[in-house]
């Protein structure tokens, strides 16, 4: 499971927290005496989103009051059926911003394949297409893993919803010519001062958005607030292989002697942020989470 969400065969926060939860679930019904070792391992594999940490704490809180395998099995069920109904809500709040005929444009995957449920900033898409609320969306390719073009694509296919592909530095042209009436992103992590990390150019489709007064949004279980983190820059940053810029699905496409930065997540102020919404509302500035 740690080596699955580490090379992102499960990703997107609230995934990964539920896998981990369930791994330990696994880990204890081979060997119980193991199950903190496998926290530690399972932590380790993501620094950003903190779903992970906080899935695995109340796993470990659970496993202390009741240390068999069933009560990490119970745990790891009840985090599930809680996220059904946490995008279910998140997806009705969001959708409830749009008016009829609106033009969304979102960054990266944050559909059924990154929750487990219906999604975050996908499923208020989901929700505001189903309402007769949304007209269009515009899918951020996301580089460099295309989680926009592979995932997001296939889920609003999938779904009936009408989406084109653009690329990420499109967001731009399209908000000076009028085409995007609201920006849906998800979240790795919610800063106690609202400040939010999640996939890298995030931060720059919020700039854009301020700059084209387009409402910038952002859809995130209450899990992803994490209140110990006080603002931005105190979000760990995760950093990847190069090999994911300088090459495409195996394919090299930069020079052989080419090195590349390949920053996972950026951080948008919390300034940029219209609104947070969450399965118990919208939330707006000024932002100071004390507990989630």
């Amino acid at each position: 499971m740690a080596d699955a969400i580490r090379r992102l065969a499960v990703r997107g926060a609230p995934a990964i927290g539920l896998a981990a939860a369930y791994g330990l679930a696994v880990e204890a019904l081979h060997d119980p005496s193991e199950v903190k070792h496998a926290a530690v391992l399972l932590r380790a594999t993501r620094p950003t989103a903190v779903n992970l940490a906080w899935a695995l704490d109340r796993a470990l809180e659970a496993f202390a009051l009741d240390p068999t395998a069933q009560a990490l099995v119970d745990h790891a069920e009840a985090l599930a059926v809680a996220q059904l109904d946490h995008d279910r809500a998140i997806g009705e709040h969001g959708a409830a911003l749009l008016s009829p005929g609106a033009r969304v444009l979102t960054h990266c995957n944050t559909g059924p394949l990154a929750t487990g449920g219906a999604g975050t900033a996908g499923a208020v898409i989901a929700s505001a297409w189903r309402a007769g609320r949304l007209a269009h969306v515009w899918v951020d390719e996301t580089r460099p893993l295309l989680q926009g073009a592979r995932l997001t694509a296939w889920e609003l296919g999938r779904a009936g919803v009408p989406y084109e592909i653009v690329p990420d530095s499109a967001a731009g042209a399209l908000m000076s010519r009028g085409l995007v009436d609201a920006v849906f992103v998800g979240a790795d992590r919610i800063a106690a001062n609202g400040d939010v990390a999640n996939k890298i150019g995030t931060y720059a489709v919020a700039a854009l958005a301020h700059r084209h007064g387009v409402p910038f949004y952002v859809a995130a279980p209450r899990s992803t607030i994490d209140p110990e983190t006080p603002d931005g820059a105190a979000i760990p940053i995760e950093e990847r292989l190069p090999d994911e810029i300088t090459s495409v699905r195996g394919v090299r496409i930069a020079p052989a002697e080419a090195n590349a930065l390949n920053l996972a997540f950026d951080v948008t102020k919390n300034d940029l942020v219209t609104g947070i919404v969450t399965e118990a509302g919208v939330l707006r500035a000024p932002y100071c989470f004390t507990h989630r």
